[in-house]
């Protein structure tokens, strides 16, 4: 049995995610950490294993993430430029709290390998001109480099029957795209308990026991290389 960490759950995907974990054997404890947590209300039944607690990304020191001698770190956390208020404010919550956390969350000995697992974004790219595959590609990178013993990287297309508080207009057209193009292609769209199924199955595995037909693929750079796993990959791994 091993210990697992998310940040970030309670966004469209990481809720699921949560669930995905209470719900399973594998694991014997589950930590909830960040801005803030699940509702009492909203959580299942079989939360005996679940420790949460509400954090500050600014002062990280005083988190403790490092306590948990956490043996994979999920990470979901993320927001968008509108929510953020400003281009400065996005890239400092998608970007610099994440890697932070990671970071803070890594313990110091070398005997204790740990996983991370990332749920990034279809068409992340660090020299992106744009804001949002750049901050995501960067993120990667930056993940990567902390020396996880292994990094695994999601890159799902559109996230179908995301809920969400705030409901965003752009994605309700990518919907109705992206659902028409899934007739003819795999690599458009994943429904969202598919994908925190796959995330899951993931971070159990790990790199080393993805199967072939998950296409998984190594990517990143010389100094932070991490496994990668698109749409297509995602929704073989989610559906398994």
């Amino acid at each position: 049995m091993s210990t697992a960490l998310i940040l970030g759950a309670t966004g469209a995907t990481g809720r699921l995610l949560l669930r995905e974990l209470l719900a399973n054997d594998q694991w014997s404890k589950v930590g909830e950490y960040g801005r803030r947590v699940t509702p009492e209300a909203d959580l299942p039944q079989n939360r005996g294993k679940l420790e949460q607690k509400t954090i500050n990304f600014e002062n990280l020191e005083a988190a403790g993430l490092k306590d948990g001698r956490w043996d994979v770190v999920f990470v979901t956390l993320g927001t968008t430029r509108a929510i953020a208020g400003s281009a400065e404010m996005f890239e400092k919550i998608d970007r610099e709290y994440v890697v932070n956390a990671c970071k803070a969350a890594k313990t110091d000995d070398p005997e204790h390998p740990q996983r991370v697992v990332y749920l990034s974004s279809g068409g992340a790219d660090p020299s992106s001109y744009f804001l949002y595959p750049r901050s995501k590609g960067l993120t990667e990178l930056g993940i990567a480099r902390l020396g996880y013993a292994d990094t695994i990287v999601f890159r799902p297309g559109f996230l179908k029957g995301a809920q969400r508080a705030n409901k965003r207009f752009a994605e309700t057209i990518a919907g109705y795209v992206t659902g028409a193009a899934s007739h003819f292609t795999s690599s458009v769209e994943i429904h969202v308990p598919v994908l925190a199924n796959a995330i899951m199955k993931a971070g159990i595995l790990g790199s080393s026991g993805l199967r072939p037909t998950v296409g998984a693929t190594k990517a990143g750079q010389e100094d932070a290389e991490f496994t990668l796993i698109d749409n297509k990959g995602a929704l073989v791994l989610g559906q398994e």
